[in-house]
This record gives structure tokens, C-alpha cells and sequence, in this order.
């Protein structure tokens, strides 16, 4: 009963850090004791077999949505967790898209790493891949913009 209680204790201060430094997840460890507490989105539900729906929401400084882009404009692809960011499914092979292709809603652009597991992240709405706004490798925080898309 008293781990219970001081394991208790122990989320509950990682769930404090989150909110005071706007983290997504936390992971401590120390005893044998492994506790790792993650934020979702609202409407959102957690990862099932590695798998991250595509989000289209808030921005990483805490805005609005975005809004449905008109016809001829671009929409942003974000990331919807924080993890590495792979341009393609392996080091040898061709990124899954880059500028000038075409997209579909579904379609996987990119990989994100996160935990050791690799997430497959895909499309929100069809277009064109306007602009890669990250490089192959590199950190991605949640809701970071991964990909311009020209729409319509």
C-alpha cells in the first residue's frame, strides 16, 4: 500500500512538470520503478500498435486550429508528438515524398521516432509537398510543422 501511495505521489509531481514547463511527456526511472506520463491532445486517444493519427491542431505556441485553407493556399502537416523526425522508411531508402510531389489524404510523408517506436505519419489533405520545414534526423517537438502543402 505505501508504494502505491508514493508511486502515486511520484505521477503526480511528473504530471505537475509537465503543466509548469509545457512538456507532452516525462518519463523517470530510478529503483526498478519505471513511470512514464504523456498528454494527448483533446479528441485525440493514445497510440495503438505504434500507430499516431495525423493531428491538424493547436500550434506549438498554443493557437487556434488551423483553419480549413481556400483553394491555392497551403496548410501546414505537424508533428503530433515529439520524437525524431526520418524523411524515409529506412538510411537507404528514397523519402517518402519531396517537393513537387503530389499527396493524398492517408498518404504516409514521414516517420517520426518516438519511445523506439517508428510512427508513420500521413497527409491530412490532399495537395502538393510545397516545402520540407525539417531535416532528415532532426528533434520535432509536438504540433511543429513538418510540411507545407499547397492546397486546391
Amino acid at each position: 500500500m505505501a508504494d502505491s501511495l508514493r508511486h502515486r505521489d511520484q505521477v503526480e509531481s511528473l504530471a505537475d512538470i509537465l503543466d509548469e514547463k509545457g512538456l507532452n511527456e516525462i518519463e523517470y526511472e530510478a529503483t526498478g520503478v519505471k513511470i512514464r506520463v504523456t498528454r494527448f491532445p483533446a479528441n485525440t486517444f493514445p497510440p495503438q500498435g505504434g500507430a499516431v493519427p495525423p493531428v491538424a491542431g493547436p500550434a506549438a505556441s498554443g493557437g487556434e486550429a488551423d483553419p480549413p485553407a481556400p483553394e491555392g493556399e497551403s496548410h501546414l502537416i505537424r508533428s503530433p508528438i515529439v520524437g525524431t523526425f526520418y524523411e524515409a522508411p529506412s538510411p537507404d531508402a528514397a523519402p517518402f515524398v519531396s517537393v513537387g510531389d503530389r499527396v493524398s489524404k492517408g498518404e504516409v510523408v514521414c516517420i517520426i521516432e518516438a519511445m523506439k517506436l517508428m510512427n508513420e505519419i500521413e497527409a491530412d489533405r490532399d495537395g502538393v509537398v510545397a516545402e520540407l520545414l525539417v531535416k532528415n534526423g532532426q528533434g520535432v517537438g509536438y504540433e511543429e510543422p513538418l510540411f507545407r502543402i499547397a492546397v486546391g
